[in-house]
């Protein structure tokens, strides 16, 4: 499931490092964090849905590995952004 493009906007206005970023790790991370909590909500009423759970899987992992890469790259950028999106304990 695709996010709407007005939430899809809000998200990358809220996230971007600078005016013209679309795809850095703050914003892409961001995006599947936004994906994944809509996906969450669907699994509440389609507990069987289980090509969609593959996809949010997929999604997850995805997720994951971003926020090593960024924490490898930029502990400071990685721990602000946790706190922002409340993940990660």
């Amino acid at each position: 499931m695709a996010l709407a493009t007005d939430v899809k906007k809000q998200t990358i206005l809220k996230f971007r490092v600078h005016k013209t970023d679309t795809g850095s790790p703050e914003v892409q991370i961001a995006i599947l964090s936004r994906r994944i909590a809509e996906l969450t909500e669907h699994f509440k009423t389609h507990g069987k849905d289980h090509h969609s759970r593959r996809g949010l899987l997929t999604m997850v992992a995805h997720r994951r590995r971003l926020l090593n890469y960024l924490k490898s790259r930029s502990p400071e950028r990685y721990q602000n952004l946790i706190q922002a999106l409340g993940i990660r304990r």
